[in-house]
């Protein structure tokens, strides 16, 4: 697994963002996040994260597909979802990337308290493909 940076999609890239839990970039129509190993993320990481987009991009996220880049290893607090959705913030769309057994564990945790399918993939390229792909389709309804 590759870290954005090391894609060729990084110099679509509007905006970063660095914290000291990972890293968030911005993109057109989608976000992608990468957490630094052992990290734990709950609502105050989300929050800043959320916050920060937001206002870059003047959205609540209903608009935004956010994919979170699991190139490192690092827990999720799932029931955290449920602050997210509280405080009135949404995504079009979420996506994993993740090539081992872990990342998809937590996904399917994340699941039981996240109101949306959540959507899996091994690349980071086929996430960011597949995301391009949806926003072309809603540009054209």
């Amino acid at each position: 697994m590759r870290s954005v940076k090391n894609s060729r999609f990084y110099n679509e890239i509007l905006e970063e963002f660095k914290y000291s839990f990972g890293e968030l970039y911005v993109f057109q129509g989608y976000v992608i996040s990468e957490i630094y190993e052992g990290e734990t993320i709950g609502w105050e990481c989300g929050e800043q994260m959320v916050k920060d987009v937001s206002s870059f991009l003047n959205t609540n996220g209903g608009d935004l597909i956010f994919i979170t880049n699991r190139i490192n290893s690092y827990s999720v607090i799932a029931s955290d979802w449920l602050k997210f959705f509280k405080h009135s913030y949404s995504l079009k769309s979420y996506f994993v990337v993740s090539s081992n057994s872990v990342g998809t564990l937590n996904s399917t945790i994340e699941k039981l308290f996240f109101k949306k399918k959540i959507r899996h993939f091994n690349s980071l390229d086929e996430a960011i493909l597949e995301a391009k792909s949806m926003l072309v389709e809603s540009f054209d309804k």
